[in-house]
């Protein structure tokens, strides 16, 4: 372990170079390999579906313990690489596919078992893919999954904390999040000039704080981010005035116990769940 794979050999000889347009960046160093995949819980599972399989070197790693892997690349290059170099590997499966656009259901109706998914994902759709996977959570056993160190800490920011936005309340909201490990540029080629964190994800049975309605809670929560050098009181009365009679998100406030003069990033989960709560009561007229 600790040396580097020797990816531009790879590539050669399938005649093809990073693309720089698909943010394709691609671990070499073996021991970060190893590493990522003794953080998927082998007891719990033996499927992984694996996201931006790039040049293989993940799927061979997760291979030497799994049952099966599904490599997905949306790279067609990247995805024809793939298959020639796991055609003789009965248990990598490639799937030329978008990560987030891929649809679960039909993947996970021919596999036996909740899979893991694992993924070196790229910058600039990582987002998408998180959220596509939310959607998806119930079926899926855990994630673990490689982010932009920004993107990372955001997603496991607290409340009161600069980097605390809508990615962190409602991602928290339905899993549970572990740091794995914290990646430097040298282990990529090419390097980025970010430094990357690796993170396991465990989807929640039930939310964190109820809500009673899903859909209300997150426009409450990205209204309020909307704006967020606004009080909350002034970037929730943006995004949801007209839809109030007189007085009535002040009456919210006043009923969640919440001081409308805060920042959004001053409010928990919990603050959030509850003016949700009341704005629907609000809206509905449950009074």
């Amino acid at each position: 372990m600790g040396r580097n794979l020797n990816v531009r050999q790879v590539l050669k000889r399938h005649g093809l170079k990073p693309k720089k347009s698909w943010s394709q960046n691609f671990l070499i160093d073996e021991q970060v390999l190893f590493d990522i995949a003794e953080a998927v819980e082998w007891g719990k599972v033996q499927t992984v579906i694996e996201l931006g399989a790039g040049i293989g070197a993940l799927s061979a790693m997760l291979a030497r313990n799994a049952r099966r892997v599904v490599a997905v690349e949306r790279d067609r290059d990247l995805a024809a690489l793939l298959r020639a170099e796991f055609k003789n590997d009965p248990v990598v499966e490639v799937l030329e596919a978008n990560a987030a656009a891929l649809d679960f259901g039909e993947l996970l109706g021919r596999l036996d078992e909740k899979p893991a998914v694992v993924g070196n994902l790229p910058y600039h759709m990582a987002t998408q893919i998180l959220f596509h996977l939310l959607t998806s959570g119930a079926e899926l056993s855990h994630w673990v999954l490689m982010f932009q160190k920004e993107l990372a800490d955001r997603l496991q920011a607290a409340s009161g904390s600069r980097t605390y936005g809508v990615v962190s309340v409602l991602v928290q909201q339905r899993t549970d999040i572990e740091q794995v490990l914290q990646v430097e540029p040298h282990a990529f080629y090419p390097r980025p000039k970010v430094r990357s964190s690796v993170l396991r994800f465990r989807p929640r049975a039930a939310l964190r704080v109820p809500v009673r309605d899903w859909g209300l809670f997150e426009q409450v929560v990205k209204g309020a981010f909307g704006q967020r050098r606004k009080k909350v009181r002034n970037a929730l009365f943006s995004a949801f005035g007209s839809r109030f009679k007189s007085g009535g998100l002040e009456r919210a406030f006043s009923a969640a116990d919440i001081d409308g003069n805060l920042r959004a990033e001053q409010l928990s989960i919990e603050d959030f769940s509850r003016l949700a709560d009341v704005l629907w009561s609000e809206l509905s007229g449950d009074q």
